[in-house]
């Protein structure tokens, strides 16, 4: 059986702003703390088609990736799907927005299972992904914040650091 993650947070701005902040992946490795790049390979309609590259870890490995991403606007969800597994037999990634009093909440759910020769197995895998998701989430938060602070959708396009 595959093994399934949620994660969500509330985030103090506009919809709108949460919605283009998180859905400019070119801003990537300014949103996110574990993305060195973001390479973007096709963009067709609603879908992109884009390599991720991650800082190096702790053991100096540089991991990457194709992933592909199709955004729903008026469903309020994005959908994506590494095409390049790495030591994923599959990864499928959901985001969920919801206007609420206040602001945005927004949720990731992700389903994989990993490969028998990966690094880890499915629990560690969910337990390392529960735990980034946290922190990701909480940066994303504060950063957008700032934005809405500073005026918004209506700012400057580059993401704070």
């Amino acid at each position: 059986m595959p093994a399934h993650t949620e994660n969500e947070i509330t985030i103090a701005a506009p919809l709108d702003l949460v919605w283009d902040m998180t859905n400019d992946l070119e801003n990537w490795p300014q949103l996110f703390s574990e993305y060195a790049a973001v390479d973007v390979l096709s963009r067709e309609g609603n879908k992109t088609t884009f390599r991720l590259t991650m800082h190096p870890d702790e053991n100096g490995k540089v991991w990457s990736w194709v992933s592909e991403r199709v955004t729903d606007r008026l469903g309020l969800n994005v959908r994506a799907r590494r095409i390049e597994p790495g030591p994923f037999r599959h990864m499928n990634i959901r985001w969920e927005y919801e206007e609420i009093p206040g602001g945005t909440r927004m949720q990731w759910f992700q389903d994989f299972a990993m490969k028998p020769e990966a690094p880890v197995d499915d629990a560690g895998m969910t337990e390392l992904i529960n735990r980034n998701s946290r922190i990701q989430l909480e940066l994303i938060r504060d950063k957008i914040e700032q934005r809405a602070r500073e005026g918004g959708r209506d700012s400057a396009p580059a993401v704070p650091n």
